[in-house]
């Protein structure tokens, strides 16, 4: 099992702008109406993706292009949960939540008065939503739930760890909220009959 072709993505070879034969894909939208006829139009353009699976697309694309450039090169079928922690710890270096370390004066205030050293990472709910969306998309293009490597222990160990180290260094609670539970209708027994 291999990873599948997006058209979409802008890692695909065909996404330059230009189509196989060299000329611009670029047209008006007065141009394409003319060129497509006016029924033709609105079968034309793609249906609008929600903001979820967009976000979703773009992650799958980044992960494996993750994938192909990582040497040696990894098919899907040969990708573990160490190559996902290795992909999550890569994606650290764009993070861009402040980490205190032990040393820092200010590990474990949730609002520092003056800046310090503190190394830049990925906060632990983007990396959580991330995880969320390759699970899904993984078996979304072919993968079996039983071999996801996003849902194994391995990850979720990786991802409490990365709460509780940062919900200290940051003095930010990540405990669920609790929800209000609804209030059950007292169960009354239905009024007698009106009498005739």
């Amino acid at each position: 099992m291999d990873l599948i072709a997006n058209p979409d993505s802008p890692h695909s070879n065909n996404s330059g702008g230009s189509s196989p034969n060299g000329s611009p894909r670029h047209l008006s939208a007065s141009s394409s109406a003319t060129a497509t006829g006016a029924g033709a139009a609105s079968s034309a353009s793609p249906p609008s993706l929600s903001r979820y699976e967009s976000q979703k697309r773009r992650d799958w694309n980044t992960f494996g292009q993750y994938l192909r450039n990582h040497r040696p090169p990894l098919s899907l079928s040969q990708c573990s949960s160490a190559h996902v922690l290795e992909f999550l710890r890569y994606l650290d270096q764009f993070g861009k939540t402040k980490i205190h370390t032990h040393v820092c004066p200010f590990f474990g205030h949730p609002n520092p008065p003056s800046p310090c050293p503190c190394p830049l990472r990925q906060a632990w709910g983007s990396l959580d939503a991330l995880i969320g969306r390759l699970r899904a998309a993984y078996e979304e293009n072919g993968g079996k739930p039983e071999s996801n490597p996003f849902g194994t222990r391995a990850i979720r160990l990786y991802l409490r760890e990365v709460r509780e180290v940062q919900s200290k260094a940051r003095g930010i609670s990540y405990e669920k909220k609790k929800r209000k539970k609804p209030q059950q209708n007292q169960h009354h027994p239905p009024p007698p009959p009106a009498a005739a």
